[in-house]
Parts: C-alpha cells; structure tokens; sequence
C-alpha cells in the first residue's frame, strides 16, 4: 500500500444512502493526498464542506490484522478496503459505515489526475455493480462541487 502515497483527485464515489454523499452528506470527502504510515496505517488530506466553505481534514485509518484492511471511527464503526487499484492512475476504496445498527457502503474512485479516461470510469460502475450499487447511485465528483478545483 505505500505505492498508493501521493497527490489524489476526487473522480466519483457511490453509496447505497445517497444522501450521505450528496452536498453536505457527513461521507462527502473530497480527497487531496493519501500517505501510507510507517504503522501500516494511511492517512487521508481531505476538503470536507461545512457550512459551506471546504475544510482541510486529516484522517487515519489503523490497519487491521486483516491484510489490505482499515478501520475509522467515525460517524459509526467503518471498515475501508481497497477492491481496485493500479497505483499509478486510480484507486478506488470501498467504505463499510456501521452506524445505530444501520450499514451504509461507499466506494470512491480516486484519480491520480483530475480527469480519467471513460474506460476507467466503466471500471468504476462495474465494481459497484459487483457491491450492489447501479448507475443511479454513482456520483460524479469532478462536476459538482467547487471543493474539487481547490
């Protein structure tokens, strides 16, 4: 996982709760760089919208002892993973919220440049479609939030 260190863009995310996602959804991150620890951990830049304005946010995920798995507290238990990557042009992590008994799954597509080529974006509605989610429940990042140009 360290190869996966460096600058990331926000190209699309997915949940079967879209409004988790959606403009002001507690899960609407808008990545900036990922660092893997010395720990095995990754932390996570992100601009997150608050009230408005795009705030800076760091966050850890701890490794678990599973291989290729993280954990966050945050908004609930949640466990990320990493179904997709080729390290040099996206990555796509899948987010599973635990929250008052209620599971919420999220998978992002993170670019290394802010534009991907369609074929990647196919890629990224047949990995959802492999977790459950259709087209409908696919966002596109780099055209609807002006966190994205930041």
């Amino acid at each position: 996982m360290a190869k996966v260190s460096g600058v990331w863009h926000s190209i699309s995310m997915a949940s079967d709760d879209l409004k988790r996602i959606e403009e002001d959804g507690d899960l609407r991150v808008f990545i900036q760089t990922i660092q893997h620890l010395r720990n095995g951990s990754l932390r996570f830049n992100f601009l997150f919208k608050v009230q408005g304005e795009c705030v800076p946010v760091d966050v850890v995920c701890k490794k678990t002892e599973k291989n290729g798995e993280y954990s966050i507290a945050y908004e609930g238990e949640n466990k990320v993973t990493v179904p997709e990557t080729d390290y040099q042009l996206y990555v796509t992590f899948r987010l599973q919220n635990l929250r008052n008994g209620t599971e919420t799954q999220v998978l992002a597509l993170y670019g290394r440049i802010p534009q991907l080529d369609p074929s990647f974006l196919n890629r990224f509605k047949n990995i959802c479609k492999k977790y459950g989610l259709s087209s409908r429940n696919i966002i596109d990042m780099t055209k609807q939030d002006n966190c994205f140009s930041k």
